[in-house]
């Protein structure tokens, strides 16, 4: 008889499991599937519309210009600023006359000259840093010297900087080889492994991973898009392609969540315990950040972004599972009803 019993629990024991296998997997497709739908419908709509160019009431300047615009994606008076040590701009058509520019000199866009049999370049650029200095440049060595004087395009400029990313992976590996040894001696509080009861913080390393991988999908599919979107750049999710929408909105958000960190952390630890949680945080947004942009350059990207989906709402759901229940004095999380452990009051 117990023999049968054995058999009889490991045969429930065998299909639990794998009901729960069976689960896991349809939950990791499903989120496979509906990530792919919505990256598809994203890219659908993922460039700027071009104006109507045939209107006649249009002036012969405004129709260059706009055709400028959409085609190099910068246009006539627009500003840019030399990050370079020097430009050298030539004074054509006078022979062996040039002016240099220095780093940090502004110049605005005054003219445009196609030249499709240049072995050099065929698009050349003129450049006025003042009445008396101006001249020529080839586009490719433009894009190279000189970035837009908006403020977004220059942040954008810096963080997207080769240097400027060695720089935050070294700190990112240091300060997260050092979070991890106080962890194993002190038992710090630390995402998602010993963490504070809120799911924000989860949930911001998800958005940061999102949003690395929109960007990286932007760069590989439809680079024109985030090229014009870095010469023309805006902080509004409105009236711009979808994808950039998306992506916005994902930053917006971002923001939104990290201010609910902030205010579950300070609440639930000691100012000391809660730097050293940020700190820990900053390093697992960083290593997302940089870990989602290399797996979507090899489109290996979309299936962790899908498993990390399905972590967070495992999470989510342990999490509603566990406090059921809220005080109705201090609205803090109660596994069950009776005594509050934060104020005191007598739930029913």
């Amino acid at each position: 008889m117990r023999n049968k019993g054995l058999k009889y629990d490991l045969g429930m024991q065998i299909g639990i499991g794998l009901r729960r296998a069976y689960s896991f997997f349809s939950l990791r497709r499903s989120a496979l599937i509906c990530i792919s739908l919505f990256l598809c419908f994203c890219f659908l709509s993922c460039r700027y519309s071009r104006p109507n160019l045939d209107d006649e009431g249009m002036s012969a300047g405004t129709r260059d210009s706009l055709t400028y615009l959409y085609d190099r994606h910068y246009t006539l008076n627009t500003n840019l600023e030399v990050v370079q040590d020097s430009v050298v701009l030539a004074c054509l058509p006078v022979k062996d006359c040039y002016n240099t520019l220095y780093k940090g000199d502004r110049v605005v866009v005054a003219e445009f000259a196609i030249h499709p049999a240049d072995s050099v370049d065929s698009v050349w650029v003129k450049l006025a840093h003042t009445q008396e200095i101006q001249g020529w440049i080839g586009e490719r060595e433009m894009m190279q010297a000189f970035v837009p004087t908006d403020s977004i395009s220059q942040f954008i400029y810096l963080f997207s900087d080769t240097h400027a990313s060695y720089f935050v992976i070294i700190f990112a590996l240091f300060v997260g080889a050092w979070m991890l040894r106080l962890f194993r001696r002190k038992q710090l509080k630390m995402v998602y492994f010993n963490d504070i009861d809120s799911v924000y913080p989860l949930l911001l390393c998800l958005l940061m991973a999102f949003s690395a991988t929109v960007y990286e999908s932007m760069q590989v599919f439809v680079p024109e898009t985030w090229e014009h979107f870095y010469f023309n750049p805006t902080l509004s999710p409105f009236k711009v392609p979808f994808v950039l929408s998306v992506f916005l909105l994902g930053i917006w958000l971002f923001i939104i969540v990290l201010l609910a960190v902030l205010d579950d952390l300070f609440r639930q630890l000691s100012p000391a315990a809660a730097m050293f949680y940020l700190l820990g945080l900053a390093s697992c947004c960083i290593f997302c950040y940089f870990f989602f942009i290399l797996t979507t350059q090899i489109y290996i990207g979309y299936v962790f972004l899908a498993a990390f989906i399905w972590i967070f709402l495992k999470k989510v759901h342990a999490t509603l599972v566990v406090y059921r229940y809220r005080c109705g004095n201090c609205g803090q999380k109660l596994k069950e009803k009776g005594r509050c452990p934060s104020c005191g009051a007598i739930n029913e």
